[in-house]
Formats: C-alpha cells, structure tokens, sequence
C-alpha cells in the first residue's frame, strides 16, 4: 500500500527534528533546539499567511543552523551534513535542491547574501529574522557575546559601520554594538509584508531597549 504524501511528509519532519535536537539540543551559543522551533512555527505562521509551501519552509527551517557556518568546522562541512542528511530522505530532487538554495544563502553574513530567489527561501530567512528582533533576541545578543567573550559594552569600541563577513565573524565586538551592527538594521531586511508587520513592533520594542541601556550606563535613569 501506498503511503499517502501527507504522511510522507509528517514522517520527514519528524525525522528532521529528530536530526536538529541531535545536533543543537545543547548548543550554548543561541542556536540551540528552541531557536529552532521559534523559527519554524513563524515559518509555518508566514507561509499561510503568504501562501507558500509549508513544507519546504518547515523543513528549511528545521535544519538551517544544523549548517550554520558558526556552529561547523566551515560553511562547507555544515552544508555537506545536510545534504548527506537530505539524501537519505524520501525527497525529489526538486525538493531537495529547493531547501539547499535556501540554507545556504539565508544567513546575515554581514550583508553581504543574495536576495532570496523563491518565496519559501523568504519566508524562512523572515522566521529566523525575527528570531533576531525583539524581546528574545536581547537575550540571545547577551548569551551570545558571553560564549564569545565579549563584553557588555564598551565606549572605546564603536559599533562598525561597515565590514566584511570574515570581520563579522571573528574580530572583537560588544553586545551592544551587535544591536547596531545587525539587530537594528534586520527591520528593512524583511522580505514579505507579514513579517514586517511583526518586525515593526519588535524593532521599536528593541529600540527602547537600547535607549534605556545608555541611560543607564551614563547614570541618567
């Protein structure tokens, strides 16, 4: 007998959770197996909303840090890992490739990535930016930096205006100056009209924040 596609499906998923509490369940960094689920239910929220497929965005969603470049030896062993994993999997092709393209060009990396080609590959890279707005994400900011070692904040290292990606990466920031450097900036970087929505709301909340946070450094409040 046949199993229908639906069931198919719950079973990739499944089987894709599975995978991801694998790798990240412990994870330090922020990344961790509750990033992921934040994301994929606002990936699931974005795709009805924007009449995307489901579960393209679900699975995409599922295993977009399993490859991150921050949590692998490099950006190629991360994604080699998921394709292995993708392999293995009762996919097309099509399918296949589709998640592919939008793990590995979904990332911040300074700016510098592509636009996302296909309306899933937007919807996910808007789940997991949000991730990054918002009440939430001052707590991984602050978790981050700890497992970084970089400071709280510190007057005589200013936010960059600019860098590279090997910059963004790797040479010393503060946990304030990432609001400036990224946070603050991943409002205008939304692709679809729901997640704006949501992100208008979270960027002022988080502007508020670091508001507060310099008026309470100068001993104004």
């Amino acid at each position: 007998m046949v199993e229908p596609l639906q069931t198919k499906r719950e079973q990739i998923i499944s089987a894709a959770e599975r995978f991801c509490r694998s790798e990240l369940e412990n994870d330090p960094t922020g990344h961790d197996w509750w990033h992921i689920h934040r994301v994929v239910q606002m990936a699931e929220r974005l795709a009805s909303e924007e009449g995307a497929d489901s579960f393209i965005c679900m699975i995409a969603a599922l295993l977009h840090d399993v490859a991150d470049e921050k949590l692998n030896e490099s950006k190629e062993s991360g994604l080699h890992k998921v394709r292995d994993w993708l392999e293995g999997q009762l996919l097309a092709e099509e399918e296949r490739q589709h998640i592919m393209e939008i793990i590995s060009t979904m990332s911040y990396n300074a700016g510098t990535n592509p636009l996302m080609r296909t309306l899933e590959g937007k919807v996910v890279q808007d789940a997991d930016r949000l991730d990054a707005i918002g009440a939430i994400a001052i707590a991984r900011t602050f978790l981050y930096a700890g497992w970084k070692g970089h400071p709280i904040h510190d007057p005589q290292l200013p936010p960059r205006d600019s860098m590279t990606p090997a910059e963004y990466r790797h040479d010393k920031s503060t946990a304030i100056n990432h609001f400036h450097e990224k946070l603050l900036k991943l409002k205008d970087c939304v692709n679809t009209s729901s997640a704006r929505r949501i992100a208008e709301e979270r960027h002022s909340y988080m502007e508020k924040y670091v508001e507060r946070f310099y008026q309470e450094w100068e001993g104004q409040v």
